[in-house]
């Protein structure tokens, strides 16, 4: 984004712990921030700061989503996360500017008219029998190392490369600090192919002009040989004819299986592609089943970001995301390369590794008896918002027997609806239920199809082939511990918070300044 350098983070969780922050809208502040970072934690590791704003959480624009939506992206990304954050100043400054933060190629409105800012180039060079047909030069006295002696036709002229373009980066890492030496050593060692992040000297003198830092992130695709395909298609009555797989000792999702004929052919998906973002949403290191539910989300319509072998190592040497790519091609005045596939008939679906269209739009019953270690899961809330969700089942336990599954949402505990009841409240009806516990559940996916069509949700959705599973397990301990403990009660701030907020009273009132997903 012009003049700002978003940080890109990714976060990795062990079972059982925390991303090691929380999640705050405040009042009299604008964003999504960082507070009450864990010392020693995954986000405090990774350079995470208190104040930061969260502007994207896995390729999603959250600036402006409601915090409750934005916890949601983070729960629903299970053990790994990816954000896109700014500090706390760049932020302020930016929203003052009138800065369009969804766009990273944005630049600020001047009487109207919206002026593109020179972009830096990402070129990546193959190296032929000659070499890659360059050489670098540093000056005494002058900043920055130089490409020279590019020789026309040769592997640096083919990729975009000109003489007197400074090098930035060399494979994703910043050699502007580096000399001479070390930056040939680096192109020595790169083997036979590299990645260059160079800008021209008009380029050059717009951003030291205006003082902004140059980086990957404004950087223009249009070099890279090697383009990330965008793939439209029509659901056809028996599904998009692919498998969605990720396989040993492979990272990512991967695409199996594509049948002939099918949607996925004629729309031009290939064996082995890697599914890189879903209707413009990054799923790199969703978890499997999260990708799964954005595909049979999207409707009767999914648009696909996927990337080829040579594609998709390119742009793992430079560091680079292809969500860049959709950037560009989105902002473009032409439109997108892709292929459409329209109404085409796929073979049948196979369950649990295909997309099944025909999903059953039915909630769970699930009856438990409390044994001497409880009912086996914890229930999750975000405080001052309605809804409660199902997290940790314990494998083996009354409430996995039963049937309950993680981010199960509660539509009614022991018969009575408790969508609209806080936290505190359904966790009273549930420590008051005694021995036994029924919970009137469905999974978030179809919680959300069913309020999208207006449906209530009840009992009577179950019909004949309801999924009900009834557990009677020895309760002669006397001894039980309830496991639906409070996991999203507050805690008490720390004083740094408290010195933030002062005018947060410290007694029960209903009224916060704030509101937090605890802890994240």
């Amino acid at each position: 984004m012009a003049g700002y350098k978003p940080k890109v983070i990714s976060l990795n969780k062990r079972p059982g712990q925390t991303f090691g922050f929380y999640l705050r809208v405040e009042h009299g502040e604008e964003g999504h921030l960082i507070r009450c970072l864990e010392m020693g934690g995954p986000a405090e590791l990774a350079g995470m700061k208190d104040g930061d704003r969260i502007l994207r959480v896995n390729g999603t624009f959250v600036d402006g989503l409601p915090h409750s939506e934005v916890v949601d992206l983070v729960r629903n990304s299970g053990a790994s996360v990816t954000f896109h954050i700014l500090d706390e100043a760049s932020y302020k400054q930016a929203k003052a500017q009138g800065v369009n933060l969804s766009n990273p190629q944005s630049t600020p409105i001047a009487n109207g008219v919206a002026k593109q800012a020179p972009k830096p180039k990402l070129c990546y060079l193959v190296k032929s029998s000659s070499g890659y047909g360059f050489s670098v030069r540093s000056v005494k006295g002058e900043q920055g190392l130089f490409m020279t002696e590019v020789v026309p036709g040769g592997a640096a002229d083919r990729a975009g490369v000109k003489t007197n373009d400074r090098i930035l980066e060399v494979n994703g890492e910043n050699i502007e600090g580096s000399t001479h030496d070390q930056v040939v050593d680096k192109i020595k060692l790169a083997g036979g192919s590299i990645m260059f992040l160079l800008v021209d000297e008009e380029t050059d003198r717009y951003y030291q002009n205006k003082r902004m830092q140059i980086g990957a992130w404004l950087a223009t695709t249009k070099y890279l040989p090697h383009k990330p395909r965008i793939i439209n298609m029509t659901r056809a009555p028996d599904g998009y004819g692919f498998l969605l797989r990720e396989e040993p000792n492979q990272t990512g999702h991967l695409i199996k299986d594509i049948d002939r004929g099918s949607a996925a052919e004629r729309a031009g998906l290939k064996e082995m592609d890697r599914l890189f973002a879903v209707d413009g949403e990054e799923v790199e290191g969703c978890p499997h089943e999260v990708v799964v539910d954005r595909i049979r989300q999207s409707g009767n319509k999914c648009c696909l970001l996927v990337l080829d072998k040579d594609t998709d190592q390119q742009y793992k040497l430079g560091k680079v995301s292809p969500m860049l790519f959709w950037e560009e091609m989105k902002d473009s005045n032409s439109p997108p390369s892709y292929t459409e596939a329209i109404n085409l008939p796929a073979a049948p679906v196979r369950p649990s590794t295909r997309f099944q269209e025909r999903v059953e739009l039915k909630p769970k019953l699930c009856k438990m008896e409390k044994t001497s270690a409880g009912y086996g899961f914890h229930l999750n809330g975000i405080q001052g918002v309605c809804g409660q969700y199902i997290k940790e089942v314990v494998k083996g336990g009354a409430a996995d027997r039963a049937g309950l599954e993680d981010d199960d949402i509660v539509v009614e505990v022991n018969g009575v609806n408790v969508e609209q009841s806080t936290h505190e409240e359904v966790v009273a009806i549930i420590s008051s239920s005694g021995n036994s516990l029924e919970m009137l559940v469905a999974k978030k996916s179809v919680y959300d199809q069913l309020k999208a069509k207006g449906v209530t949700i009840t009992r009577l959705l179950l019909g004949e082939t309801s999924y009900v599973q009834v557990h009677t397990a020895d309760t002669s301990d006397d001894s039980r511990e309830e496991r639906h403990h409070e996991e999203a009660r507050p805690e008490t701030p720390t004083e740094s918070a408290r010195e933030r907020t002062s005018s947060v009273s410290s007694s029960s009132s209903q009224e916060t300044l704030w509101t937090s997903l605890l802890p994240i």
